[in-house]
């Protein structure tokens, strides 16, 4: 495909060919043979969607996989498009727009990067065109993203991990382990933190970059001028784009919490809390805030602004773990072995061949769009207690607040026109 195409032509063309994948078929991994042969290559061939970041970690930490080949990178910014493109070589190609790469038959999975407001969206595309996908956390944007993402690739038999790598560090595993197995006695508080927000001052609106499309940036959030407050690390302080601290950094301790307390597949019953928001500048969202959510067999768990990591308390010690660190009261279950007696968790010791490993096994990774949306959910829900200044009740199977029509206004929001799934 021309890579400069007439846009307007493009989305002509994926309109029909979106129509037409609208029923339910499942497509096989073309690196297994999506036609019954192998890639030419013999190796799983991926595309990159957002090379900034996180995405360029993920360049880097495929890039020199055997097992992999990157053919295509995507980004609405023309400089890190093409530093991706010259960093991958051997021909790769470079798309401003992602619709354009996911026309492309010879790929098989893509690596998705870009700001959190364009997660679902991609994803469900990707999906849709039979790609097999790893998107990095938060997974979504509202928790009804979620719901239609999982039901996406649910449909369409994708493999799809979420980036909440955690859950491939050893620390973690250990830590979910020791407390899924009883060894600091009935569980009853998770304590998380995160740290805390931030405000700014106000600059004024400008003109973008060259190279970057600002319009295709923003795509289905609202329209509004650009503002180099906004663009590229500072989205996360914005709403129409993500959810601050509780969803940057919660997205990856609020996931413990679910894996600790056993409660991946649904969520909790209850929320409240309290914060405070900047008052100055551009940025919306909470600066500190401590919230309580507490599940259906009583456990609870205090995300806050205070300390580091995720703390699990017991009626017989504790397991406090975080990056690179894990404490244990009693002290000798630190390093107590794993054996035959205790819960077995699944074991990943790398996200990324996870994934891989799935891809050919046609298996669900370790974390799974529904792991990573049910997470993700948890931290809407703290958020949408700060924003309502109100303890709330919760239907985790239902996926609403029941007879509370006020908050169950915040649990989706639309995409600005023409977007859609």
């Amino acid at each position: 495909m021309n890579q400069d195409m007439n846009r307007r032509t493009f989305i002509k063309r994926t309109s029909l060919l979106t129509a037409s994948m609208a029923l339910p078929t499942i497509l096989p991994a073309s690196a297994l043979g999506r036609t019954g042969r192998p890639s030419p290559s013999g190796r799983i061939t991926l595309g990159f969607i957002g090379t900034g970041g996180m995405g360029s970690a993920h360049l880097n930490g495929f890039k020199n996989n055997p097992r992999v080949e990157i053919v295509a990178v995507c980004d609405v910014d023309r400089a890190r498009r093409e530093a991706a493109r010259e960093r991958v070589g051997n021909g790769c190609r470079a798309f401003v727009d992602y619709r354009e790469l996911l026309a492309e038959d010879g790929i098989d999975a893509v690596v998705i990067s870009t700001p959190d407001h364009w997660h679902a969206l991609s994803a469900v595309h990707a999906c849709q065109a039979g790609k097999d996908v790893y998107c990095e956390k938060p997974l979504t944007l509202t928790i009804g993203e979620g719901r239609e993402l999982v039901d996406v690739v649910r449909r369409y038999g994708r493999v799809f991990q979420t980036g909440s790598q955690q859950r491939s560090g050893s620390e973690f595993h250990r830590a979910c382990t020791l407390v899924r197995s009883g060894r600091i006695g009935t569980v009853h508080t998770a304590h998380v933190g995160i740290g805390k927000g931030t405000e700014s001052d106000w600059v004024a609106d400008s003109e973008p970059p060259p190279g970057l499309d600002w319009d295709l940036w923003l795509g289905p959030a609202p329209a509004v001028p650009f503002n180099s407050l906004r663009h590229p690390y500072n989205f996360r302080w914005f709403w129409d784009y993500s959810g601050g601290k509780i969803t940057d950094w919660g997205a990856h301790h609020n996931d413990i919490v679910q894996w600790g307390f056993g409660m991946d597949g649904t969520g909790p019953v209850e929320i409240e809390g309290t914060g405070t928001f900047p008052a100055k500048g551009l940025f919306q969202t909470a600066m500190t805030f401590s919230v309580t959510y507490t599940y259906a067999n009583g456990q609870k768990a205090i995300c806050s602004t205070e300390g580091r990591g995720v703390k699990f308390v017991g009626t017989d010690g504790w397991v406090h773990v975080d990056r690179g660190f894990l404490q244990t009261e009693p002290a000798e279950l630190k390093n107590e072995p794993i054996g035959a007696d205790h819960v077995q968790l699944y074991r990943s010791r790398n996200h990324r061949d996870d994934w891989l490993d799935c891809i050919e096994s046609r298996q669900k990774p370790i974390c799974d769009v529904e792991i990573g949306a049910g997470s993700v959910a948890v931290c809407h829900l703290n958020n949408i207690a700060l924003r309502t200044g109100r303890k709330l009740r919760w239907d985790p199977e239902r996926g609403c607040f029941p007879d509370d029509a006020e908050a169950n206004r915040w649990v989706d929001k639309p995409f600005r026109a023409p977007w859609s799934y």
